[in-house]
């Protein structure tokens, strides 16, 4: 079993940065694949990032070269850091933990309560 709570999401100037932050219990944690997704008014919950167990990152196409995923096993912990937001960056972020470190929702079976991130223009 897996509990994750999410944290650090805001309103924020385009350009500006946020780290939002995803605390985990449970054994499994450090074989558990970890991800950020995100949800906007009227559209799907799409893939953000993700993270695997040997610490390889992946992100959506959309966000390379700006945001960051990292893991502290140790802590328990998963970051996105997100740099030279856009207001299209608008949506609530969820963390989530799965055996698989895919782009799709359906492959994670534990969930964050979401964070707000508004981006203003």
């Amino acid at each position: 079993q897996v509990q994750l709570v999410d944290s650090g999401g805001g309103l924020v100037q385009a350009g500006g940065s946020l780290r939002l932050t995803c605390a985990a219990s449970g054994r499994t944690f450090s074989s558990s694949a970890m991800g950020w997704f995100r949800q906007a008014p009227g559209k799907d919950r799409e893939f953000v990032a993700a993270i695997i167990w040997s610490g390889v990152p992946y992100y959506a196409d959309s966000v390379k070269g700006r945001f960051t995923i990292s893991r502290d096993n140790a802590q328990n912990t998963v970051y996105l850091q997100m740099n030279s937001l856009k207001p299209e960056d608008t949506a609530i972020y969820y963390c989530a933990a799965g055996r698989l470190g895919t782009s799709r929702v359906k492959d994670y079976a534990y969930w964050g309560q979401g964070t707000q991130v508004t981006v203003s223009s």
